[in-house]
This record gives structure tokens, C-alpha cells and sequence, in this order.
């Protein structure tokens, strides 16, 4: 009679934790349905580029997140007057610049710097001028949550797009979940800015064997733009490829150009807290450069030609921390240490060259587009 009970009571035992983990099977069913995998995003690498960086394992590209992160990369409402979206600042017909000195935020204020271009950011190690986030996760919250350019914390942007009819979904497509969360919506951001790819300018096609894209002149211009100057050894040149060279047109690296020889704005010094880095910042591509002026971190140069002039005769020598390329290179036949000495005509064919880094079809891309 006890062996009865006891088998009884395991049995009754068994049953209700049966009962109970069918109960907690129906309880984390989705009520909105089975959740479908995202479909992988096909991210093609130009043939005359280096390869493409490993994207972060926990944000991998994906069709619904990359589309996800360009309608919030239009979207007002993540500003704290609903008037400024990253587009704002980032246009494409400007290559994702604003053709200001100092973008502009949403009471009417100005940053203290230039809006950089965004094109190729899969390859970059460091973002914006001073190198203040790793990833283009990090940099998306960055403006956001500025107060001088969208002012808004990503809790209210959260919240407020989690009110919306359209925006839950979408991040249920892009991350099998309809709660959206500041990580998700960060990294919807970053998989659209990783597919910006810009490599299709007359530069491109002569680097792919079109030896036709450019013209004599243009040509003349590049052979200045990748020659190191010697002056002594009779070797002309304009001294840009040791910075902006490949296919990237930049080396990645922070330097002090020679802006100035008083420093008001420290650039990566004021992230390391060395002083050997005040002065230095992130060297720009110069991919679609023809479109994006002005120019250097804080605009101060309105066209090409004074860009040129001041490589050509306005180093400031004595900055803090001038990067020795800058002066090992120079056209005077005394040598290195003194002004490059271009001439009227070579600085013209370098500008000329420079043009040919424009890509339409980057520019008119419809996949860039607002949605």
C-alpha cells in the first residue's frame, strides 16, 4: 500500500512538472508569431580595394537591419525638436557632408567642426576628426546625444520610436524582437553606414585598367600627387600620397598639418591625454573631395586651390607636433625644411587630379537615398 502511494505521488509529481513546462512553453510563445532569421546582407568589395575588416560578430550586416538603419539615418525624431536626422548634417548629393564650416544643431548652434564625409567606413579604425569612438556603433550614439548637434538621450529616442506603429516591426525584421533597445538601434546605424561604399569615381576606372578615365592633364596631376619631392635630386612632386594614398585615399593615421602654431583645438590629445597627439587629427579621405568643401576639422578653407596654398606656403612650422612628412618633403633645391615650392601650373594639375576622386554614382545611389 505505501509502494502504491509512492508511485502514485511520482507519477502525480511528474505530471505537474510536465503541466507546468507546458505552461511555460505557451507563456514565451511570440504572440506575434515565429520569429523569421534575417536574411545576410551580400556586401561587395570593390576589386582595386583592401580587404574588407571583420564586421563585429554581434552585428553582423543583415538586408533588414541595413534597411533599418537608413530610415534612422533619416529619422527627425531622434533630435530633441524632431528637426535634425544624421541626413542633416550627412547629405548625399554633398557625399555626406553640409557644405558648412561648422554643422549646424538644433537650437541654431554650431559644432566646432566640419562635418566629415562618410564613405568607405567599413575601413576605418578610428571616427571622427579626433578619434573619440572605435566602432560606428560607438559614433552613432555620439551625435544623438550631443547638445550642441541633436541633443537628444537614445532613452527618449527609444521610447519615442517604440510609440510608433512603423518602427517596432522593423526592428522585429532586423533583430526578432518588436522592444527596441538603444544596441539595436545603434547598430541598424552602423550597418547602413558600413555599406556606404564610394568606388566608382574616374579615379576607380583607372585603377581598373581604363587608362582612358583621365586625361593628360589629370595624369600629369596624379604623377605630382604620388611623388615625394626632392629637391636636391631634381624630384618634383606634391607630396599628397604620403598621407592619402590607395585606394582609400588616406593612411588612416592622426597628424598636425601645420594649421597653426597656437592650438585651440587639441584634436586626438584631448582623447589620449598626451601631449605628444595635441594638434593631430584624423586624416580625411579624399574620396569625392571636390564636393565636400570647406575643408581641414574646422572648415576654414573654402575651395581646393587654398587647400593647396596651404600645403604650398602657409605650414605654420612652429605647431606643436607638426608631422615630419610635412617638412621632409620639398621642391626647393635646398631641401627638406623649407616650403614645398609647387608651381602655379603643378598646383592646378594636382587640383585637376584631386576632381577626379568624384563618384555620381555613389552620390545618386538610390540605395543611399531616403527611404
Amino acid at each position: 500500500m505505501r509502494k502504491a502511494t509512492k508511485t502514485t505521488a511520482a507519477w502525480l509529481c511528474a505530471s505537474l512538472l510536465a503541466l507546468a513546462g507546458c505552461q511555460h512553453d505557451r507563456d514565451t510563445v511570440d504572440p506575434e508569431g515565429p520569429v523569421v532569421p534575417p536574411t545576410a546582407y551580400n556586401l561587395t568589395v570593390p576589386g582595386n580595394f583592401p580587404p574588407l575588416p571583420a564586421t563585429p560578430a554581434n552585428n553582423p550586416l543583415t538586408v533588414e537591419g541595413v534597411a533599418l538603419g537608413r530610415q534612422l539615418f533619416y529619422e527627425k525624431s531622434l533630435s530633441v525638436n524632431s528637426t535634425l536626422s544624421c541626413a542633416s548634417c550627412h547629405r548625399q548629393e554633398l557625399a555626406f557632408t553640409d557644405g558648412l564650416a561648422h554643422a549646424r544643431g538644433v537650437n541654431g548652434g554650431t559644432t566646432l567642426r566640419n562635418a566629415m564625409p562618410l564613405a568607405n567606413l567599413a575601413w576605418e579604425p578610428l571616427l571622427t576628426w579626433d578619434g573619440a569612438a572605435s566602432s560606428l556603433e560607438a559614433q552613432a550614439r555620439i551625435p544623438i546625444e550631443n547638445p550642441v548637434e541633436m541633443h537628444q538621450s537614445l532613452v527618449t529616442g527609444v521610447a519615442r520610436l517604440q510609440a510608433t506603429a512603423a518602427y517596432p516591426p522593423l526592428f522585429r525584421k532586423a533583430f526578432g524582437s518588436s522592444t527596441i533597445t538603444e544596441d539595436n538601434l545603434l547598430k541598424a546605424l552602423a550597418q547602413f553606414e558600413r555599406t556606404l561604399i564610394s568606388s566608382n569615381s574616374r579615379y576607380d576606372q583607372y585603377q581598373r585598367g581604363n587608362r582612358a578615365a583621365l586625361t593628360s592633364y589629370e595624369q600629369q596631376g596624379l604623377v605630382l600627387f604620388v611623388t615625394h619631392p626632392d629637391g636636391p635630386a631634381g624630384i618634383r612632386g606634391g607630396n599628397c600620397q604620403d598621407c592619402h594614398g590607395g585606394s582609400l585615399q588616406t593612411d588612416h593615421a592622426f597628424r598636425n598639418n601645420g594649421l597653426d602654431a597656437t592650438l585651440t583645438d587639441l584634436g586626438l590629445g584631448a582623447q589620449t591625454g598626451k601631449p605628444t597627439d595635441n594638434g593631430k587629427f584624423r586624416v580625411p579621405s579624399l574620396r569625392n573631395i571636390a564636393l565636400t568643401a570647406p575643408y581641414m576639422h574646422d572648415g576654414r578653407f573654402p575651395n581646393l586651390d587654398s587647400v593647396l596654398s596651404h600645403y604650398n606656403e602657409h605650414i605654420a612650422t612652429a605647431s606643436p607636433n607638426l608631422d615630419p612628412l610635412i617638412l621632409n618633403g620639398s621642391n626647393n633645391k635646398l631641401g627638406a625644411g623649407h616650403p614645398l615650392g609647387l608651381t602655379r601650373d603643378e598646383k592646378a594639375k594636382i587640383v585637376a587630379f584631386l576632381r577626379t576622386f568624384t563618384d555620381t554614382t555613389f552620390t545618386h545611389d538610390p540605395r543611399f537615398a531616403k527611404p
